[in-house]
């Protein structure tokens, strides 16, 4: 299994910056593509910024410029800094990994953490 630990989230003022920070724990052979997703109150969760093992990482346009997505494998921890912080940005945000646990199995499953809020008012 793998955990999925995440810190940073908080209250900020717009145009303030927030960096957070995911763990992964467990047992586990190889994690691949690790990932933030947000939720707003009453939205859909959406992928902000993932990042593979390759190190190229892609964005969503809203925050495009803003966002930093940062990894360091050798720490399992996946980063998210995030600046310029809009009232928009205030959501729940989620780190996700897709990891390989067991030999046997092709590509890997999926992780989640569970979240840390992310207030920013105006």
């Amino acid at each position: 299994q793998v955990q999925l630990v995440e810190s940073g989230g908080g209250l900020v003022q717009a145009g303030g910056s927030l960096r957070l920070s995911c763990e992964a724990s467990g047992m586990f052979f190889r994690i691949n593509v690790m990932g933030w997703y947000r939720q707003a109150q009453g939205k859909q969760r959406e992928l902000v910024a993932a990042i593979p093992s390759s190190g190229n990482p892609n964005y969503a346009d809203s925050v495009k410029g803003r966002f930093t997505i940062s990894r360091d494998s050798a720490k399992n921890t996946v980063y998210l800094q995030m600046s310029t912080l809009k009232p928009e940005d205030t959501a729940v945000y989620y780190c996700k990994a897709n990891a390989v646990v067991s030999i046997p199995v092709s590509g890997g499953m999926d992780y989640w953490g569970k979240g840390t809020l992310v207030t920013v008012s105006s």
